[in-house]
């Protein structure tokens, strides 16, 4: 894979073909983005734990059916010389930091691990971003957690954040982390305050893959009962294919700032569960068990977000529909359960 990027650079030359740089390429937004900038001819690198690159189908499974299009590196975000390391071999014009812990209810088991990886690791890559390639151009993937109890709704790019997980302190502090970078150093980091999105790439751990695969495996007769915690929460859902393009339209604008990327529409856990049962012919209230074990310490009731300025500024708006998302992700996953 070095040697087809080095051919290309070779062929196109340096100043025609950019270069991007993708912590977390493996996850949900990182394959999508991935998929994006390769159709605008990127040249595409990813950093992966090692342990990913050895273990193939279970790590890589979002990014096998363009894996011979990018060259991955492995490094540790945690580990400062390997996220050097890479930073000088890519050199790139780009660079879209993804990478996280992102599961909300194990940041609430495991806090320090969520608060080293998600905070160091960030301070890493914007570290070796200033020392190695300060004209890059950086995207940092902020959270609507960092709202958490929102003091107003919809929530704005001036709303004060209010975290209620390690998560979601995790990733103000890399917020402002970014606009340290900018205002002490001149960094070029664009904030993108991202709401739920999801899609049938999504982690099983996540409860609207855990929602949308119950439901097809009670379809296929596999399970009769989904437990879950709080199903009066309410987000605001949207689909990760829509939010990886506005992360791309950030690094267009000149300057750097700040944008809520969200459909300004919110819906409730319970709402998602009945669009996947009804979808599927299914009743719901005869396979929903509710569990107080699942319930977290604290929990963010409602989220909506107002992405005003990103339609203004980036022409942004949200294409797929809430119910075409859960639908979606539904189908997905009755495919896969019947050709099991």
């Amino acid at each position: 894979m070095h040697s087809l990027m080095m051919y290309m650079r070779t062929v196109f030359g340096e100043c025609e073909l950019k270069r991007a740089l993708i912590t977390g390429i493996t996850g949900q937004d990182g394959s999508y983005l991935a998929e994006l900038l390769l159709e605008r001819g990127y040249e595409v690198h990813g950093i992966v734990r090692r342990v990913a690159i050895e273990n193939p189908k279970h790590r890589l499974w979002r990014i096998t059916h363009f894996l011979d299009r990018v060259c991955l590196h492995a490094a540790s975000l945690e580990s400062m010389p390997s996220v050097y390391r890479v930073m000088h071999t890519v050199e790139p014009h780009e660079c879209y930091h993804l990478a996280a812990q992102s599961f909300v209810g194990y940041s609430f088991e495991d806090e320090f691990s969520t608060l080293s990886t998600n905070i160091n690791g960030t301070h890493h890559v914007f570290a070796a971003v200033r020392d190695v390639v300060p004209e890059c151009l950086v995207y940092f993937a902020g959270s609507s957690e960092m709202f958490g109890k929102a003091i107003e709704i919809p929530q704005t790019e001036k709303t004060t954040f209010y975290p209620r997980s390690t998560y979601g302190i995790s990733k103000v502090a890399g917020f402002h982390l970014a606009k340290h970078y900018r205002e002490a150093y001149g960094i070029r980091i664009w904030c993108g305050i991202l709401f739920n999105h999801e899609s049938p790439r999504r982690g099983f751990e996540f409860v609207t893959r855990k929602i949308t695969s119950y439901a097809a495996r009670i379809k296929a007769g596999l399970e009769t009962k989904i437990s879950l915690g709080n199903v009066d929460a309410r987000r605001d859902w949207g689909h990760a294919r829509d939010y990886v393009y506005a992360m791309k339209l950030m690094l267009q604008r000149d300057e750097p700032d700040d944008y809520v990327i969200a459909t300004g529409k919110q819906h409730s856990v319970i709402e998602f569960v009945q669009v996947a049962f009804s979808y599927l012919g299914l009743n719901y209230k005869n396979h929903l068990n509710i569990d107080s074990q699942l319930l977290r310490p604290v929990d963010v009731d409602c989220l909506v977000g107002d992405f005003s300025k990103a339609k203004e500024e980036l022409g942004w708006v949200p294409c797929v529909q809430f119910d075409e998302l859960v639908k979606e992700m539904v189908d997905e996953d009755l495919r896969a359960t019947l050709s099991q």
